[in-house]
């Protein structure tokens, strides 16, 4: 019988608060100067200006409310982002395997693994952390660290692994890193590094279309390019970007229906890898909102979203895809690793 876990989400998360202290470089800014080039990526200038005569931003510990404060070196400021009510996000989550040192999860489509964006509280993190201190089961000497070591997208279900002490997030995250960085070598010492990794992932996606070979290796490097809603920028299929590499076996073929059940085994990492390489060779997922033939998103133009601001001064929602859409079809099947501290290899 599987074991479940989780807290419905109250209907407005604590709100935000962020920190930063006037450098001397930035001494003679004024307020609203400081804020729409220092955290342009947050609200356009009208946002910053409405935050600031809200009340929502201190400086030294007292509220300021006119825009045009001269700022000084030094000096603490302190901006308050409101409450407000996240997008709907499922919040139980089925426990796979559990010990003292890890817990895997299998996590739901829809659900955010790590603060970002619109999603603060409705994460995997979030739910791990209120379990945690429910339970509060580990002796005085050992404080609970439970935290996803690597990452899923929202879009994507299945299993999510979770360090619960320090020294196996730190080997955990080691075990990943490794994978990522032997990638970009030549072919064989790529394949002989499979054998070597402490860590392996095992994907199931359903792809558009239908590939004659049963199996195929991608190594198209991935980067990223300005895209419209995502501030630090898009991953795409980028022959200047980092090496990346995907093993993809075909399950099952559909061809009245024009799509294919495959597995995807990945040694590297990178964000959004396995929707990149597949619609890179031309299958993409089935119901990708976002990238299509050639490892590209639908919409390629750089320009971004305009001046209009949401009712917490933020940016409007992007119109245009963006990667935490969900509608694909991608499930985390198997994930083979040695444990963090024993060393014995399970899945």
């Amino acid at each position: 019988m599987s074991k479940t876990f989780g807290v419905p989400w109250p209907d407005f998360n604590d709100g935000l608060t962020y920190n930063d202290v006037v450098s001397a470089s930035d001494s003679e800014l004024t307020l609203i100067d400081y804020y729409s080039s220092k955290h342009k990526n947050s609200a356009p200038l009208q946002g910053w200006l409405q935050r600031i005569n809200k009340g929502q931003i201190t400086v030294d510990g007292t509220v300021v409310t006119e825009p045009k404060t001269i700022l000084r070196a030094g000096s603490k400021l302190v901006y308050h982002r409101l409450p407000w009510q996240e997008p709907d996000a499922p919040y139980l989550l089925e426990i796979l395997y559990e010990d003292d040192d890890v817990i895997a999860l299998n996590k739901p489509s829809g659900l955010q693994v790590l603060p970002g964006g619109l999603f603060q509280q409705r994460t995997v993190l979030t739910q791990l952390q209120w379990r945690a201190n429910k339970q509060n089961s580990l002796p005085a000497c050992q404080e609970s660290h439970s935290v996803p070591v690597h990452r899923l997208g929202r879009g994507t279900s299945g299993i999510l692994l979770c360090a619960k002490t320090k020294l196996a997030k730190t080997r955990l995250a080691a075990y990943f890193a490794d994978g990522t960085s032997v990638v970009g070598g030549n072919r064989d010492a790529d394949m002989k590094s499979r054998t070597m990794r402490k860590i392996s992932k095992i994907y199931r996606a359903l792809v558009n279309g239908i590939l004659d070979k049963d199996e195929i290796v991608i190594e198209q490097p991935i980067g990223m390019v300005q895209y419209p809603g995502v501030a630090k920028g898009l991953y795409v299929a980028s022959p200047s970007g980092k090496p990346a590499l995907s093993k993809v076996s075909i399950l099952e073929r559909d061809v009245q229906g024009d799509h294919m059940i495959v597995q995807v085994e990945i040694q590297s990492g990178r964000p959004h890898q396995i929707r990149i390489h597949l619609s890179f060779i031309g299958h993409p997922l089935l119901g990708d909102p976002l990238y299509v033939p050639g490892g590209q998103p639908k919409c390629c133009d750089a320009e971004f979203t305009n001046e209009s601001y949401a009712l917490d001064g933020g940016y409007q929602r992007p119109v245009k895809p963006v990667p935490g859409d969900c509608g694909y079809h991608l499930h985390a099947h198997q994930l083979v690793l040695s444990h963090p501290t024993t060393n014995e290899e399970s899945d």
